[in-house]
């Protein structure tokens, strides 16, 4: 009988991914191990390799389609003997309509949603069938009070794209159903809470003097995950001044002896980054009590340091993380890092690369920020965000000199870290950046 291949989840919290690229097409022959497809999840592009052997009988979801669920079916194959005409896709897939209601749930609340599913960005029309659009398209329809499945696609497989959105508004078609006024009043309170909706803040400018811009899956997960993290986690901050000429050295000492190869190509190449990692790591090993996680019925204590490490890539950012790093040397954590940060810009990362970890480093100082705070991302119990090393006039012995001073702000999830640990974490911190030779004993 034909076998489903569904949209696979590639990490324990994804709900939803983009089919960026089929590798195969229809009538192909594949075996169980070949890579069919790629899939873009909120932080890397991932390939999902076929678990069966046979031919490729129907392509449900085109490539390019964003926000397709876990688990719904995406392609079929045929074992030997079968013909495309034994695919039957309603049947094998689930219900769409009722896998999407518990979802769409929060625009219920919404006036076109409430009066007619199809009046807003709704995933499916009347008759159960699938509605594609691009996430521009939709939005627009949204804004325009227009009808989707009341619309014919002219983009790739009769998707539905922008010009047609514009071509249903400039003659008129496409009108969603009025809504009722009782969900229009239940809208307000949840219109009250969260802030003012698209419409509100578009109506205050020219139509021709802004662009909309999707969110794409990245975007949303940063702003839900730290709009989680300011709501829940009592913040507080620790900030202190750490003096690096001695790290400079050192590491001008150490990058000068590194092995080359044939081509004249150090093993490695030290940044103070690099330095800022081992320190942190070796600091949260000599304060385990700083080394947490919280959660409603236990202190989870860490037995290593797992360093996650801020990287911007286009749209947001991802935190790729060095494991055990007190266990490491400075020379594998640097070369463990420009592998993870290239990988990383070319979301190329593994789930268990940039999942989990104890604590994290954003490390702003080369775009010359002298400091801020950062947010902490849950699980982590602290965050280290780190400013630019630059001249400053100090006090020593009495006199003043000049010294390269660098200002660290740690922030803390007050629940398991109180202020008295989080200095004397921060303390340890500073001790190894101002002696750096005892991070390599």
């Amino acid at each position: 009988m034909p076998i489903n291949i569904t949209m696979p989840a590639l990490s324990p919290t994804m709900e939803e991914g983009n089919l960026a690229k089929w590798l195969v097409k229809e009538g192909d022959q594949v075996s169980a191990g070949d890579v069919i497809a790629e899939i873009e999840t909120d932080k890397a592009t991932m390939e999902v390799e076929a678990v069966d052997e046979g031919t490729v009988g129907k392509i449900v979801v085109p490539e390019g389609s964003a926000g397709v669920k876990v688990n719904e079916l995406i392609a079929v194959l045929l074992e030997d003997g079968e013909d495309a005409g034994s695919i039957d896709t309603a049947a094998a897939s689930p219900a769409p309509a009722a896998a999407a209601a518990p979802a769409e749930a929060p625009a219920a609340a919404e006036p076109a949603a409430a009066a007619s599913a199809p009046a807003g960005p709704a995933p499916v029309a009347n008759d159960g069938s699938r509605i594609f659009a691009s996430p521009l398209a939709r939005r627009l329809a949204k804004l325009n009070s227009l009808d989707l499945s009341a619309l014919t696609g002219t983009g790739p497989h009769g998707r539905i794209v922008k010009r047609d959105i514009e071509a249903a508004i400039s003659a008129g078609t496409g009108k969603a159903a009025p809504a009722a006024e009782a969900p229009k009043a239940a809208a307000a309170a949840p219109a009250l809470a969260a802030g003012p909706s698209a419409d509100q803040v578009l109506k205050l400018f020219d139509d021709d003097s802004y662009e909309l811009v999707p969110h794409d899956g990245m975007r949303k997960t940063i702003a839900k995950r730290l709009t989680e993290s300011k709501q829940t986690i009592p913040h507080f901050y620790v900030s202190v001044d750490c003096e690096l000429d001695a790290l400079l050295a050192l590491r001008a000492q150490l990058n000068g002896a590194a092995a080359t190869d044939k081509d004249g190509k150090p093993a490695y190449k030290l940044s103070v980054n690099d330095m800022t990692i081992k320190a942190l790591a070796l600091a949260l090993r000599d304060v385990p009590d700083a080394n947490v996680s919280w959660t409603d019925e236990n202190m989870v204590m860490h037995k290593h340091a797992d360093v996650g490490v801020a990287v911007s890539i286009p749209g947001g950012l991802i935190t790729p993380i060095i494991h055990r790093a007190e266990e490491k040397s400075l020379s594998v954590i640097s070369n463990e890092m420009k592998d993870l940060g290239k990988r990383a810009k070319e979301r190329k990362l593994k789930p268990e690369e940039y999942q989990g970890g104890t604590t994290a480093v954003s490390n702003m100082g080369m775009m010359g920020v002298k400091d801020f705070s950062a947010v902490v991302n849950p699980p982590h119990a602290t965050i280290l965000a780190v400013g630019a090393g630059e001249k400053r006039a100090v006090v020593k012995d009495d006199a003043v000199a000049i010294a390269t001073v660098m200002t660290v702000t740690l922030s803390t999830d007050h629940r398991c870290v109180d202020g008295a640990l989080g200095a004397q974490l921060l303390g340890a911190f500073k001790g190894y950046i101002e002696n750096p030779m005892s991070m390599l004993v």
